[in-house]
């Protein structure tokens, strides 16, 4: 199918046609233009070979000059401009006639060398003699192309800035031939996404008008104008802010686009915080599209979470359900996916706390209170992290604070002082000490300290792309600290034992009687024969390992309320780990950890204990003296039970001031998960790709690997591990091995990125390190 472009040049290669019988071979082809039409649509016509020059200012390098030149040119006189046997030049003449070249007798002087041309060589122009306009050329039956093209004054200009912006002549003529051509469809050639437009030029209205040119903001501004109902240049940014909070008409378009690609202009939300919400006119007034309004919401929902200390527990209960109701449709607004709504998001936890908080595990046995715990009361605990992890300012964070120490906090006392009656019947936990445990041949144990119930479950969850997931509990060691629990968890738990004078809780060897440090610990695992990976190994899948990974009982301790926030990062860096292990070619795993953790608001209630009956006093438990008679919660350490433990009754500490902390006795800090992940072993898990090449171009990466694998895409992330941190809308099959992926966001610029390559489950299978446009 041939383009206007290729029409228009076989047109005028048509006009050196001639009868040879009674006609000479013309000279030159005169195409005359007295409007100009044509001007900037010449240079790409010696794209098509013919040999066109231009009357104009002295440029021989852009094939254009002065009549005189042009004469000398087609004399063949210039050697850089030969013109080659058998070929019949083409003249251009821009802001000349046909007319005026014909009255010699008034030719312009700098016409008139070029005069004598139209007896030696031939017009191109329609049958009566005029010249060729470009609306002509399209639309004319005689000599022309006979399309449909509308005749009003608004459709001809839109004709005429398409034509000159170059892209109506690539069109294919047989696509326009069934089409009604008007002003909407030549401008949606040059602007062919308006509402797009309209958001980038209010996200930089100067910088935005100064690139594009002027046919383009011609454009720009008359679908302003007629679908819009705004002008740029008369009305501002600032009317189109109101227009487009408001959401009414067509802008509600405009909205809904800006809503799903909001990253892509920045700067608009700093227009619609400057604009004032109407007021009120009745019950169905709707404000969510002003920022301002989501920052009133804010600020009340702030107000009324920092009261609820006023009220009983009943009472804020129902007021943080009633809460939760009211912002509800603001967890899902624009300004909640640009976090600039905390307090909406933490809202919907809260009110899932005050829903479910009225219910306390039950069962006459830890076992029972466990199961009852793992039914669906452990989403208590999720629904805390997540209410903390939703705020980032004192002022929100103290907000959330006083809505759990409202509800959740009295949960989690009652709860603790429901399992220690439960564990003081019993007499404790654990009746007997660990065995042999985990000694399976390609097995590799992955310890991650502080992994809580809760968050194991979000684990498992991010887990399930790399293979079968399930999630079991065990109760880890009283008390229910690292150098107690840590052993308690180990594949060598048989090879170690405790000491009456191991007032630290760490425990020793059996063998040797030497205190279990690190060194001793990894000691012990060589002697199994278990390998002990550091954070960069991977070892021999054909054996067994020991690896540690994730930092959440540090960040805890050392950033307290902050370890909400900080939970998905960790989560992603097991993950990471949990690929690179699976790469290496290890098939089964079993995540373990000694401990969970308490995160109460306002920090652990204060226990007391006398200095003089304690040998060793931690947050939330003490080692005992052995004249001690304290009637305080006391069991026997899991490793010698003759060391005497008292525990902080309920939520309590020994130690003021901390909101993190673990050692006491509670499910939260006693029942630890055991995840176990069998990797599939089918044809998915053979697959083997690397990334040959990796080149930016602008804010366009161009991606190849070898060997080429069917069935794989490519993301960029700014965590290999996460999915969601995709700078992308989806990832991008690879054809044929390659791919170009555009990254939407150019305030991403220069950001540590990855890309990774995936499988069709999701798997990542090869990843490498990049910056974003550079």
């Amino acid at each position: 199918m041939s383009t206007l472009l290729e029409k228009l040049a076989d047109g005028l290669r048509r006009a050196a046609n001639f009868n040879r019988g009674v006609q000479a071979a013309p000279a030159v082809i005169l195409w005359t233009d007295a409007d100009r039409q044509w001007e900037s649509i010449v240079p790409l016509l010696r794209s098509e070979k013919l040999t066109i020059f231009s009357l104009g200012p002295y440029a021989p390098a852009a094939w254009q000059g002065p009549a005189i030149w042009l004469k000398c040119v087609l004399a063949n006189g210039l050697t850089d401009h030969t013109i080659p046997a058998g070929t019949v030049p083409v003249v251009y003449l821009p802001g000349v006639s046909r007319s005026d070249l014909r009255a010699i007798e008034i030719c312009a002087r700098e016409l008139q060398p070029l005069a004598e041309l139209q007896y030696r060589g031939v017009f191109w122009s329609q049958l009566n003699a005029k010249d060729w306009t470009v609306n002509a050329f399209l639309a004319s039956k005689s000599g022309g192309l006979g399309l449909d093209v509308a005749q009003d004054q608004a459709s001809q200009k839109a004709l005429l800035r398409a034509a000159r912006g170059g892209v109506l002549l690539q069109q294919k003529v047989d696509d326009l031939a069934p089409r009604h051509l008007d002003a909407a469809w030549f401008d949606g050639l040059l602007a062919p996404n308006p509402t797009r437009d309209l958001l980038a030029w209010m996200n930089d209205p100067a910088g935005q008008k100064a690139a594009w040119d002027a046919a383009r903001w011609g454009i720009f501004v008359e679908r302003c104008r007629k679908d819009y109902r705004f002008h740029p240049d008369k009305d501002g940014e600032l009317a189109a802010a109101e227009k487009l909070a408001a959401r009414t008409g067509t802008w509600a378009t405009i909205w809904q686009l800006y809503q799903d690609s909001w990253t892509s202009f920045p700067k608009v939300v700093d227009l619609l915080e400057r604009i004032t919400p109407p007021s009120p006119s009745g019950l169905f007034d709707d404000f969510s599209g002003y920022p301002k309004w989501n920052v009133n919401e804010e600020m009340q929902l702030r107000n009324s979470l920092l009261k609820l200390d006023t009220l009983s527990a009943k009472a804020a209960r129902d007021a943080l359900l009633e809460a939760g109701r009211r912002h509800a449709n603001r967890r899902d607004s624009l300004w909640a996916r640009m976090g600039r709504a905390p307090l909406a998001e933490s809202i919907g936890h809260l009110s899932l706390i005050a829903e479910r908080s009225t219910q306390l595990p039950s069962g006459a046995t830890p076992e029972a209170i466990a199961t009852s715990y793992k039914e669906g009361l452990w989403e208590i605990d999720a629904a805390a992290v997540a209410a903390l992890a939703a705020v980032h300012t004192k002022a929100d964070t103290d907000a959330v604070s006083e809505a759990l120490k409202a509800c959740y906090v009295p949960w989690l006392e009652q709860t603790a002082s429901r399992f220690q009656d439960v564990v003081r019947k019993q007499g404790g936990l654990n009746p007997s000490m660990p065995g042999t445990t985990s000694l399976e041949q390609g097995l590799c144990t992955v310890f991650v300290d502080g992994l809580r119930y809760d968050v194991a479950v979000d684990l498992s969850k991010r887990l399930e792309s790399l293979g079968s997931v399930s999630v079991d509990t065990q109760w880890t060691s009283l008390p229910s600290v690292t150098s107690s629990g840590k052993a308690w968890v180990s594949p060598i738990a048989h090879k170690i034992t405790g000491q009456p004078t191991d007032v630290e809780f760490q425990p020793g060897v059996t063998d040797s009687g030497k205190p279990l440090s690190n060194y001793h610990f990894r000691k012990v695992l060589d002697d199994e024969g278990i390998q002990f990976l550091t954070f960069n190994e991977t070892g021999k899948p054909s054996g067994r390992a020991w690896t540690e990974c994730g930092d959440l009982d540090h960040f805890g301790h050392e950033h307290q309320l902050r370890l909400a926030r900080e939970l998905p990062n960790q989560m992603a860096q097991i993950v990471e780990r949990m690929q690179e292990l699976a790469e290496a070619g290890w098939r089964h795993f079993r995540i373990v950890t000694d401990h969970g953790w308490l995160l109460v608001p306002g920090g652990l209630p204060k226990a007391e204990l006398p200095k003089s009956q304690a040998e060793t006093r931690w947050g939330r438990c003490a080692v005992l003296k052995e004249t001690s008679t304290a009637s305080m919660l006391t069991f026997g350490w899991d490793w010698c039970r003759q060391v005497q433990i008292a525990f902080a009754p309920g939520i309590s500490s020994f130690v003021a001031g901390s909101e993190y902390a673990h050692g006491g006795l509670s499910l939260q800090e006693c029942l630890v998960p055991v995840i176990t992940l069998a990797i599939g072993g089918g044809a998915s898990a053979a697959i083997s790709v690397d990334i040959a090449k990796l080149a930016w171009r602008g804010m366009r990466c161009q991606v190849e690997i070898t060997p080429t694998v069917p069935g794989l895409s490519v993301d960029i992330r700014s965590n290999a591990a996460v999915a969601n941190s995709s700078v992308l809308k989806v990832a991008k099959p690879l054809t044929d091995g390659k791919a170009s992926l555009a990254v939407p966001d150019d305030a991403l610029e220069g950001n540590a990125a990855v890309v990774v390559i995936l499988e069709a489950t999701g798997k990542v299978i090869q990843k490498a390190n990049t910056t974003i446009g550079e």
